[in-house]
């Protein structure tokens, strides 16, 4: 190859990964934004003062939250009143869920006669719905923070418990045989064969439980008592009739739980790469 021929060659690689990346953008956002322009028109249309239009929304969300000084990123002090303690909470909920879940998952799905045991009172309590058990939460707990993370983690350890202990009983006995063989103790085998091996079963049970931490994180501060939190803005803007900041909040909901998926999804594909690649080599 000349050496003349090399920028050519260059170029016409850069013009390819920039038509690749325009057209994943086109792909993954055209949708979204043909919706938005709908939505725009027939709101404007309909002029209905319960559906205010998509950039009203937007307008009252950079003024209630993200029309702060640089130095803030932007941020306004209310949305340290209202998005900060939402996410706390449901963060704290979801990190103890995952701890507690994967903990217990491991211990089960090792022991087939306590996970058949106990398999009946894990199922009859993972489809009770977490807003009946209010009730009980607020006298174990009362009003307040404590409460409303004690309702988030028994929405969201089901999923990654039990998909935990899944994951564990599908690992490959020739993979224990070997470890056996080679007396490995019980703590390498659960960090080099046991979790790598379930790794994809946990991480299908932390996406429904990152779904369930949001709604759960929600109705939990919609309860009379809470003073601070996205839900409580809800309720707050109900009663004074606020369409647009009701609005604004659904939205933020929306594009927060969009957000912590991708992000999760993007973890996932870092952390299983390997095993994508065991998968391709399989098959």
């Amino acid at each position: 190859m000349t050496t003349a021929a090399l920028p050519l060659r260059r170029r016409s690689r850069a013009g390819g990964l920039l038509a690749g990346l325009v057209r994943g953008v086109l792909h993954r956002w055209l949708p979204l934004a043909i919706l938005v322009v709908c939505w725009e028109a027939a709101t404007r249309v309909a002029d209905s003062a319960f559906f205010p239009p998509p950039s009203e929304i937007v307008k009252r969300m950079r003024e209630m939250w993200f029309s702060g000084p640089a130095d803030h990123l932007f941020l306004t002090t209310k949305a340290g009143d209202s998005i900060a303690p939402s996410l706390g909470r449901m963060a704290l909920g979801l990190l103890l869920s995952t701890v507690a879940g994967i903990v217990l998952g491991l211990a089960l799905g090792r022991s087939e006669k306590a996970l058949a045991y106990l398999n009946p009172v894990l199922q009859f309590a993972r489809v009770i719905p977490p807003p009946t058990l209010v009730p009980v939460f607020i006298v174990l707990f009362d009003l307040g923070t404590q409460m409303q993370v004690a309702s988030i983690i028994f929405s969201a350890i089901w999923p990654i418990l039990l998909n935990t202990a899944d994951g564990v009983r599908t690992v490959d006995p020739v993979q224990m045989d070997t470890a056996e063989t080679f007396r490995m103790s019980a703590a390498d085998r659960i960090r080099f064969i046991i979790i790598p091996s379930a790794l994809p079963k946990i991480f299908a049970g932390l996406r429904l439980a990152l779904s369930l931490s949001l709604i759960l994180m929600v109705f939990s501060e919609l309860l009379p008592g809470t003073s601070d939190g996205l839900g409580f803005e809800l309720t707050n803007a109900q009663s004074q009739s606020d369409l647009p900041t009701l609005w604004s909040v659904i939205v933020l909901l929306g594009i927060l739980g969009y957000l912590f998926n991708t992000i999760l999804l993007a973890v996932e594909r870092r952390v299983l790469t390997w095993h994508r690649a065991a998968r391709k080599v399989a098959s």
